[in-house]
């Protein structure tokens, strides 16, 4: 793909994620049910509902991490939006790409990550990711599980901006 399609793909893929009107609103019981069941299911420490804007990973779902937003840079998320399955990271020390990443080298030291992506409209927004401290593996099923836990996700927000619309009528 071209540089320039990149950077169309690229746009379409703030569009969408714009017209949900999701980004920056408050906590909501539907998305943090979903969070809580991923640390739950997967016994990890943390899971986010991250989404990735021009400049920042943003979370509309946040268990086990107080913070609301990372710079896009630091995001393991960002690694996903290119593809359609789970990307998984066993041992963040030990993978190039993040070793070095503040998230690894301080807190929450993130070691085991596993990011399926959120996809509304043929675009990745972002992912449903389970992080641990302790680096672990992923097994195909629990990898299936995840990605359909992500699918709620994109369901719900696309039923969340149907009901927004409605209302605006």
């Amino acid at each position: 793909m071209s540089e320039e399609e990149n950077i169309d793909k690229e746009h379409r893929r703030i569009e969408t994620l714009k017209k949900l009107r999701i980004l920056d609103t408050e906590q909501e019981q539907l998305f943090d049910t979903i969070t809580r069941g991923v640390c739950r299911v997967f016994s990890v420490p943390i899971s986010l509902i991250s989404l990735i804007d021009e400049s920042r990973q943003w979370f509309k779902s946040h268990t086990g991490l107080s913070t609301r937003q990372t710079p896009r840079e630091d995001a393991f998320c960002r690694y996903a939006l290119e593809l359609e399955s789970v990307l998984v990271v066993n041992d963040a020390l030990e993978d190039e790409r993040f070793r070095n990443n503040p998230l690894v080298t301080g807190s929450p030291f993130i070691r085991f990550y596993a990011g399926a992506p959120i996809i509304v409209e043929g675009h990745v927004l972002g992912t449903l990711c389970a992080i641990d401290s302790e680096p672990r593996a992923l097994s195909d099923r629990e990898a299936f599980i995840l990605e359909n836990f992500a699918k709620v996700a994109a369901d719900a927000m696309v039923m969340r901006k149907a009901m927004l619309d409605a209302k605006d009528m």
